[in-house]
């Protein structure tokens, strides 16, 4: 059994930030991190917006040499024991803890088709496989309009691909910005070239030889269509996954609930980033925010905690994106 003052379940960028956390205020206590990547903790943004630019791979990677971690990559924590303060992985090995923290993220929504012949956009993995076939293939098909969906057409876009971006709502990013912002965005993408179908769903998806065939109609289900194409690429939003923590008690309701100091309901276990629902006292709610912003400074703010330190989270979520030769910033939450 491996033995850590800290443990970390999770290799994104809360649990880098949790590192920085904990070494500011402890700078000998052993910490462990568990990952089911088989990539060390890096960089998301540059996936979906700067490595299309011609930002080089190598400067995603965090620096990890003089924090002293001890990685486990490729594994799944698979179950969490609280009286023994033990977690145990998909490959049976077990690890025991002082303090804790769940940054586990989310995995893909995905819909009910299509298995691998999707490309569901969310890791490093991801960005290598749609990178490679932007190499072989012309004619890409995006689902979604929102954050991950509405980056990933201009990507393709701004690399000379014919892209055509399905989606159920009005317009881009309808579900942050209000109806005139979001058809402007519908007309600013056309104008870039790409081929937009607001109020679209699709149903299903058939490959032959070498093309993929959409099936999708409007969500009045009064028009249906067949659209051909090389590859297809989805970003609809991501869940948490915390079925495997739910025999060990922990409050869980649209993610982990955490308190202001982001313990989950134990001294000991924190969790922090897309899995963590907390209270936000400024905006009067509980709330997951699926940002970097987020993912940094929650996961500093529990760090420092598992280390000592007592600092309420209240930080207002902030997030961006960059949109072609457009970018946007807001702060706290749109409605």
């Amino acid at each position: 059994m491996s033995n850590y003052r800290y443990l970390i379940i999770g290799g994104g960028m809360t649990a880098y930030a949790a590192i920085n956390g904990i070494r500011a205020v402890d700078s000998n206590g052993t910490i462990g991190l568990i990952s089911a990547e088989i990539h060390p903790p890096y960089k998301r943004p540059p996936l979906s917006k700067g490595l299309w630019r011609g930002k080089p791979l190598e400067k995603i990677w965090y620096p990890l040499e003089e924090q002293r971690v001890t990685l486990h990559l490729g594994c799944r924590a698979q179950k969490l024991i609280t009286a023994d303060k033990t977690v145990i992985d998909d490959q049976g090995n077990s690890y025991h803890f002082e303090k804790l923290l769940i940054a586990t993220g989310g995995d893909p929504v995905k819909l009910p088709f299509g298995g691998d012949e999707i490309i569901y956009f969310r890791g490093l993995d991801d960005y290598l496989k749609l990178r490679a076939l932007s190499e072989q293939k012309q004619h890409f098909a995006v689902i979604g309009g929102g954050f991950i969906g509405s980056e990933i057409a201009a990507a393709l876009a701004m690399n000379g691909k014919q892209v055509t971006l399905l989606f159920p709502e009005e317009g881009i990013g309808a579900a942050l910005f209000p109806h005139n912002l979001n058809q402007f965005l519908n007309g600013y993408y056309r104008d870039k070239g790409v081929k937009v179908m607001p109020r679209q769903m699709v149903t299903g998806l058939t490959r032959i030889q070498d093309r993929l065939l959409l099936d999708a109609g409007n969500v009045e289900k009064t028009e249906k269509q067949t659209i051909e194409v090389d590859a297809v690429v989805a970003g609809i939003g991501i869940k948490p996954n915390l079925r495997w923590l739910e025999p060990a008690g922990l409050a869980v309701d649209n993610g982990i609930v955490v308190d202001e100091s982001l313990r989950a309901g134990h001294p000991d276990i924190f969790a922090a980033g897309d899995a963590a629902n907390f209270y936000n006292p400024s905006l009067g709610m509980r709330l997951r925010a699926e940002h970097e912003d987020n993912a940094l400074t929650m996961g500093e703010y529990a760090g420092r905690n598992m280390a000592g330190e007592s600092r309420p989270y209240h930080h207002l979520p902030y997030f961006y994106s960059d949109l072609f030769d457009l970018g946007y910033e807001a702060v706290g939450k749109t409605d």
